[in-house]
C-alpha cells in the first residue's frame, strides 16, 4: 500500500461557523453546516467539521469531545455519512474520549473517485490508518456499522497494531459473511441489486429519492427517520456523483479474496447484534464470535439494522463502557 501523506484543512462549526485554516483554500460548500447545526441542535455538542488530505482523497471528518481524550473513530455505512453517528458520538464525547467520524470516501462532502478499483476495502482500511495518521494517533479505538463494519473488520486484520480496541454493529466477520446460507433473499437482492453498474443511482433518484427513503422506514423502527433527517440525507445523496460512488463500494468488493488474511482477531473487541436486522442474520453475528481471541457479544433487547439511530444512547454507552474497560 502507498505511504499515505496528510494535510489537514480544519474548519471549525459550533453553532455559527467560525473558521482557522490549517492547510489550502477554504470554499464554504465543503463545511457541512446544515448536518452539524441539526446535529449541535438535537443533542447539545460543539462538533468541528473539517476536511483531510489522505493520499489524493479529501475526506470530510467531524470531531467532538475534548482534544486530550482517547480517540474513538466511528465508521458510517450505506446509503449513509457521518450524520448517522450523531447520538452516540454524543454520549462518547461527553464521557471524554476525542470522537471522530468521517464521510467515507464516495459519501456526502469527501472526494468521489471515479475509478471502481479505489473503493477496493484495503484502500478504505488505508483512509482509516492515514486519518490517524494525520491526527497524530498510533493507536485508536475503532467502531463501524454496516458496510462501514466491514471496512473497520479489515482494517482490524490489516493493521491490528494500530487498533486498541474495536467494536462492530450489525456486521459479522467477512469469514462469517462468507459461510452464509443462501436462503436470505432481503440480502441477496440489496446485494446484487447495488452491483449493477450506475442503475441503482438512477432508480434511487425517482421522487426526490423515494425508494431509499421509503427502504430506510420500511426495514427501521416507526420514527427512526423523521422528515428532517431525511432531508439530510437526501442532501448527502444529492451532492455530484454520490449515489454512483456510495454504490462502487459493492462493485469493488463483490468478490473480495480473504486468503491473504489471517481472520483470527486478537485485538479486544465487542460484537453488537439488534434483534430485527433486515440486512444480516443474527446468527451470522454470533458466528463471528468464533474468530475473536478475546471477545464480547452483546445482542441488544431491540432494534433494526439502524439501532446506532434508534437507540443512540443504549449503543454510545456500550461504547463507553467497553472502550473504558482496562
Amino acid at each position: 500500500m502507498k505511504m499515505k501523506r496528510k494535510w489537514i484543512w480544519t474548519a471549525i462549526v459550533a453553532g455559527s461557523v467560525s473558521l482557522g485554516l490549517i492547510w489550502g483554500q477554504f470554499s464554504g460548500n465543503q463545511i457541512d453546516r446544515d448536518a452539524v447545526a441539526a446535529a449541535e441542535k438535537t443533542f447539545g455538542i460543539q462538533i468541528e467539521s473539517q476536511m483531510v488530505l489522505v493520499d489524493d482523497v479529501w475526506l470530510h471528518v467531524v470531531s467532538a469531545g475534548p482534544a486530550d481524550g482517547k480517540p474513538v473513530f466511528l465508521l458510517h455505512g450505506y446509503p449513509e455519512f457521518w450524520y448517522a453517528w450523531r447520538g452516540p458520538m454524543e454520549v462518547l464525547a461527553s464521557a471524554g474520549f476525542r470522537v471522530i467520524v468521517p464521510d467515507q470516501r464516495g459519501y456526502n462532502k469527501s472526494d468521489k473517485p471515479s475509478n471502481v478499483e479505489d473503493y477496493r476495502l484495503d484502500e478504505l482500511a488505508g483512509d482509516v490508518v492515514g486519518l490517524a495518521d494525520a491526527f497524530g494517533y498510533e493507536k485508536i479505538f475503532l467502531a463501524g456499522h454496516d458496510f462501514g463494519g466491514l471496512v473497520s473488520w479489515w482494517t482490524l486484520m490489516l493493521h491490528p497494531d494500530r487498533i486498541s480496541k474495536f467494536s462492530i454493529v450489525n456486521k459479522p466477520h467477512p469469514y462469517a459473511r462468507t459461510e452464509e446460507a443462501t436462503g436470505d433473499e432481503t440480502i441477496s437482492w440489496y446485494r446484487t441489486f447495488l452491483r449493477i453498474p450506475w442503475l441503482p443511482g438512477y432508480v434511487a433518484r425517482v421522487g426526490n429519492w423515494a425508494l431509499l427513503a421509503k427502504n430506510l422506514r420500511a426495514t427501521s423502527q416507526p420514527g427512526t427517520f423523521p422528515d428532517a433527517d431525511l432531508d439530510q440525507f437526501r442532501s448527502a445523496w444529492d451532492r455530484d456523483g454520490a449515489i454512483h460512488t456510495m454504490g462502487a463500494w459493492y462493485r469493488a468488493n463483490a468478490d473480495f479474496d480473504l486468503k491473504h488474511l489471517d481472520g483470527r482477531i486478537a485485538v479486544p473487541s465487542l460484537i453488537m447484534l439488534a434483534p430485527d436486522d433486515a440486512f444480516s442474520s443474527i446468527e451470522r453475528g454470533r458466528r463471528s464470535s468464533l474468530f475473536l481471541q478475546d471477545g464480547q457479544v452483546l445482542e441488544l433487547d431491540a432494534g433494526t439494522h439502524w439501532v446506532i439511530q434508534e437507540h443512540p444512547q443504549v449503543i454510545g454507552d456500550a461504547l463507553v463502557d467497553f472502550f473504558s474497560q482496562p
